[in-house]
């Protein structure tokens, strides 16, 4: 009989984050949104009229898919692009309805984060400290 693996913090915060993911995305599914679109709307709600070049690298994608993403929300009236025409600086917002979406999935974000708490009070606390040393490293 073979040995199991040696533990690997790596694989399983992986295992984890795929877990969470699925229920993130199960979550977000009745509300029409994906991950991906919940990013979006929360790097242009958080710096209005960031450009598609910062967008697109705060969210790890090509410059042409963020503008086609970013499309998509215009047409769906969940972001606006005072510009919209080639060459002119992106002035892009997030409209009223975009708003209330995203407070829509800010429930969904607190329930899961109450139900990982519940289950997982360690690795909580554990991610909490690591994202306090994070973010103090950045300033």
């Amino acid at each position: 009989m073979s040995q199991p693996p040696p533990f690997s913090p790596t694989v399983t915060l992986l295992t984890v984050g795929r877990v969470w993911e699925a229920a993130f995305a199960g979550g977000l599914k009745p509300l029409g949104l994906t991950a991906r679109k919940y990013g979006l709307l929360g790097h242009i709600r958080g710096m209005p009229g960031i450009s598609f070049s910062e967008l697109a690298r705060r969210s790890r994608i090509t410059v042409q898919s963020a503008h086609a993403a970013v499309a998509a929300l215009v047409e769906s009236g969940l972001v606006d692009d005072g510009t919209a025409h080639a060459g002119a600086a992106s002035t892009l917002r997030v409209t009223a309805e975009g708003e209330s979406l995203l407070a829509r999935a800010a429930e969904v974000v607190a329930l899961l984060d109450a139900e990982f708490a519940a289950q997982h009070p360690e690795l909580t606390e554990a991610l909490r400290v690591h994202m306090t040393r994070v973010m103090s490293a950045t300033d």
